[in-house]
């Protein structure tokens, strides 16, 4: 599997490699080679911070890191990447393919309400979309980026309200896909959107270790509807998808930053480090230590202590 070093923090970045902070109309699409040539195909661990982003490698190898997880594969492939999640890539010089990062804002604002579904549904969670090369809706989704890369080249681009249409086509048609590829697919029930205002909390505060009674209260309702819920939703408790995203992002910050596991320990939100080795290990299978050298980490400041 590939392995990414690690740093003593993750970075954040609008595009990969520049300090600039992101628009709120931002959509920027260049070819995959464009920037990984300029860091000999590899661009590392990195997040971004309120952008979308979408790596369509239409051919050839790539290297993924989602997170945790991590996935040699060769186009066609989308790789869809929501905020705030943790991805590396490694490429050749044969592979091809472009990059779209963009702030959703640029997508949606004013259009119907179709578009913000599709982009909700699509982004829900990092993940690579394996396309058939002599399929039909591949091509559509190949040429749609090849002809936005080609508009927002163009001189009058940023006049031009072409980017976005196109880009909006992009996320609808991989939301397609990705519903088709996808099995027992959620519809906008009202259970469905209540499970989703809980994974959306779940998300803001994993790290402050609310009882199940606190997520309960703020979404106004008793911890046993809320039990109900989640088991009918996913088959696990509230506690469960609460300690199984503690665990995934234990699993990242063990994987990309170089420091002890004391001190991931105490960021996460655990008081004593013992206990955090322990509830990493009942969730994985393996020590903090073990983890690390499993998935490749040989930074040794990283593993002086666990």
């Amino acid at each position: 599997m590939p392995r990414f070093r690690t740093k003593p923090s993750i970075p954040a970045f609008a595009l990969y490699g520049e300090a600039s902070a992101a628009q709120p109309d931002m959509l920027h699409i260049e070819p995959i080679q464009v920037r990984s040539k300029l860091y000999r195909w590899e661009i590392e661990a990195h997040t971004h911070q309120g952008l979308h982003q979408i790596l369509w490698v239409a051919s050839g190898p790539a290297e993924i890191a989602l997170d945790e997880s991590r996935e040699r594969c060769t186009g066609p492939v989308a790789v869809i990447i929501p905020p705030g999640v943790v991805h590396a890539f490694r490429f050749s010089r044969d592979t091809d393919g472009h990059v779209l990062t963009f702030n959703p804002r640029a997508v949606i604002e004013g259009d119907v309400p179709a578009t913000g579904e599709a982009l909700r549904d699509l982004f829900a969670a990092p993940q690579i979309l394996h396309l058939e090369p002599q399929a039909v809706a591949t091509g559509r989704i190949g040429a749609l980026f090849v002809d936005l890369a080609d508009e927002f080249a163009a001189a009058d681009s940023a006049a031009s309200p072409v980017p976005h249409w196109l880009g909006r086509s992009i996320v609808w048609r991989l939301a397609q896909q990705s519903a088709r590829q996808s099995q027992g697919a959620r519809r906008g029930s009202g259970h469905a959107d209540l499970f989703t205002r809980f994974i959306v909390l779940v998300e803001a505060r994993h790290r402050d270790h609310w009882s199940v009674a606190r997520y309960a209260d703020e979404l106004g309702m008793t911890p046993e509807r809320l039990n109900r819920l989640t088991r009918a939703e996913t088959g696990q408790s509230a506690l469960d998808i609460v300690h199984a995203r503690l665990a995934r992002e234990a699993c990242r910050r063990l994987t990309y930053i170089a420091a002890p596991v004391s001190k991931l320990a105490f960021e996460l939100g655990f008081k004593d480090p013992a206990y955090f080795c322990r509830f990493f290990k009942r969730h994985t299978g393996a020590s903090p230590r073990d983890y690390r050298r499993a998935m490749g980490v040989s930074d040794s400041t990283a593993l002086a202590a666990h």
